[in-house]
């Protein structure tokens, strides 16, 4: 889930930018922070629908491949959707965060936070998805069955 990444990035950002620019001071605008997560809550919810434009998970979930023989082939842990720590995910945010507070502000340290409650959103339904379907959603290869057009998604019986 993309929340350990963004949580392990900040800390990680935070103490070299603090440590190299110093901690900000001033005053925190709350109402914007409110407003912004609450963007970001809304992005989730908007998320989980069928429209691809605006992420489409349940489309993605339905279109999933069902393996034709779940004994021959198992997913791996990371590459369950519920993986808890993806490296590329938390370099990308670290070496972001870090531009962005170094160069501009110290306070941008902060940004992946702004996404945690989509992520978490979009989380949660994922395991109501499939805990209603009985399935486990996965990403990866399957050789004998490879993804169409608009697939990104396996699923295979929960034991």
């Amino acid at each position: 889930m993309a929340v350990v990444e963004g949580v392990a990035a900040t800390i990680l950002v935070a103490v070299v930018v603090f440590g190299v620019r110093g901690v900000p001071v001033g005053e925190v605008h709350w109402p914007f922070i409110a407003l912004v997560a609450a963007f970001s809550a809304v992005n989730g919810v908007l998320a989980c629908t069928r429209l691809r434009w605006l992420g489409g998970a349940k489309r993605d979930f339905e279109y999933a491949v069902p393996l034709a023989n779940p004994d021959l082939v198992l997913p791996t842990p990371r590459e369950s959707l519920r993986r808890s720590f993806d490296w590329s995910s938390a370099l990308l945010s670290v070496s972001v965060g870090l531009a962005f507070s170094l160069i501009w502000l110290p306070i941008m340290a902060f940004w992946f936070l702004l996404l945690v409650p989509e992520r978490l959103i979009k989380g949660a339904y994922g395991i109501y998805w499939e805990r209603r379907h009985g399935v486990l959603l996965w990403r990866g290869r399957v050789p004998e069955q490879p993804l169409g057009e608009g697939q990104h998604l396996y699923s295979s019986a929960r034991n």
